[in-house]
């Protein structure tokens, strides 16, 4: 949203003095600031912001671990703001997701001219067409695997025929990877869409679901595990 249109920007920035100097100057072009110190306050807050600044001596977290955690679930523009001078430096951060990286100090007006530019290389380019508003629109009503009926709008499953009930999340988490069953969705994936926290300190409350889910389904195969990748929904052979 650049020339002058309003985002919300999340400014992860422990130095008083500069995030009060830069929430000022964006509030000055309309932008809404909403001003973090640390990384995991910012991985909460991802839903939340157009934008992101995003400093890399974060009290928590090296910033470059918090952008590359954002960047499994999250395609927000970044620009990395900081006092590191080294190229290596600065090549970690673009390789890690940065979309720009400015060296501080830096004036004002530079990086609300970045920030116009990061902004209009986010916008999708005439003739693109949009994407659907909810993808789960397009998901087929019934999913079938193997004997597993998958009903997802009545929010049903049977196995051979059998009902079986499963708890709200459990249904979520299956409903998840069965509304496209080739796909392989991540644990940051699952966690963000059913929990509404992809980095949920406790994750292995999603282990215990998909447990529950082969448990009570009687059917191993129906959640495949992807080592170091994710889950997707499974045929029994």
């Amino acid at each position: 949203m650049p020339d002058g249109v309003g985002m919300r920007v999340l400014l992860v920035e422990d130095d008083d003095r500069l995030a009060d100097a830069l929430t000022t100057a964006l509030a000055g072009r309309g932008h809404r600031v909403e001003r973090v110190v640390r990384a995991d306050d910012g991985l909460r807050l991802k839903d939340r912001c157009d934008f992101v600044l995003l400093d890399l001596g974060l009290p928590d977290m090296d910033g470059l671990d918090m952008l590359r955690r954002l960047r499994r679930v999250s395609a927000v523009p970044v620009i990395v703001i900081t006092a590191r001078t080294e190229e290596r430096a600065v090549l970690r951060g673009l390789r890690a997701g940065a979309d720009d990286y400015l060296i501080k100090p830096f004036r004002i007006m530079e990086l609300l001219a970045r920030m116009d530019a990061v902004a209009r290389r986010s916008v999708p380019p005439p003739g693109r067409p949009p994407a659907p508003a909810d993808p789960a629109a397009a998901a087929p009503e019934i999913v079938q695997a193997g004997d597993v009926r998958i009903d997802l709008r009545a929010r049903e499953i049977t196995v051979a025929g059998a009902p079986v009930t499963l708890t709200r999340r459990e249904f979520d988490v299956l409903a998840l990877l069965a509304r496209e069953p080739g796909v392989v969705r991540s644990r940051e994936e699952i966690l963000d869409a059913v929990w509404g926290d992809a980095f949920l300190a406790a994750s292995r409350s999603l282990d215990v679901h998909i447990a529950g889910i082969r448990a009570k389904t009687g059917r191993p195969g129906l959640v495949r595990t992807l080592r170091g990748t994710g889950y997707r929904l499974g045929v029994e052979d």
